[in-house]
């Protein structure tokens, strides 16, 4: 098997949850020194689905071009889906783990709006990537299900990735026009080397996340 088969999601570890609904969930931005943070949340029946993309993974082992064409693909294959935002404000005021909870709790809220009788007339799991519960009180009741590298193992959250990711690169883009001095369309906030030199040399923005940027301003 290929390095690449071996990484395509599947429905395998949804299927063991004992639910007819799962909605996956994932993040992006968490680490980027600047901009907001996006997670994404991705609805599907298990018991009425179809086909997925055939070339769905994980965004992190897709390319640019990729993911920005399987956008819409991956949107009208699922069942509901949303990408939660918060903001540089939130994100230094409450810490990036509650603002991880904000965010996916917007999502949460955007697709309940929209399916509220069948989530609660039908058992209902969130699929989280990774091993840590940011949702807590905010999982709007449903169950809750961890799973370490479940971008890259589970349809659902694979497909979550996707939009969370392109929907804040894109929001990335546009900042950029503001604040062109970062190359905010090329690192999307991260702390590339460039993006380094230039807030020594300019100094920090408004859209910048000024609590991570001590050690990198004092060096």
């Amino acid at each position: 098997m290929s390095l690449k088969t071996s990484q395509l999601p599947s429905l395998s570890f949804e299927q063991t949850l004992n639910s007819r609904y799962v909605i996956g969930i994932d993040e992006v931005g968490r680490g980027c020194i600047a901009g907001v943070v996006a997670v994404g949340a991705v609805l599907i029946d298990l018991e009425n689905i179809a086909s997925w993309p055939a070339k769905l993974q994980d965004s992190k082992l897709l390319t640019p071009k990729s993911r920005t064409a399987m956008f819409d693909e991956v949107s009208n294959w699922a069942k509901a889906w949303s990408v939660g935002l918060a903001s540089v404000e939130e994100i230094e005021t409450q810490g990036i783990i509650p603002s991880l909870g904000l965010a996916a709790s917007r999502a949460l809220i955007d697709i309940a709006n929209v399916h509220a009788k069948l989530l609660t007339e039908h058992p209902t799991v969130i699929l989280l990537d990774g091993n840590h519960d940011y949702l807590g009180t905010k999982s709007m009741g449903f169950k809750v299900q961890t799973k370490i590298k479940a971008d890259q193992d589970c349809v659902s959250v694979a497909a979550a990735s996707v939009l969370a990711k392109v929907t804040r690169d894109n929001l990335m883009v546009e900042l950029a026009e503001s604040y062109p001095a970062y190359g905010l369309d090329s690192n999307k906030g991260y702390a590339s080397a460039d993006h380094i030199r230039a807030l020594k040399e300019v100094g920090p923005s408004p859209i910048h996340r000024l609590s991570w940027l001590t050690k990198i301003l004092a060096e």
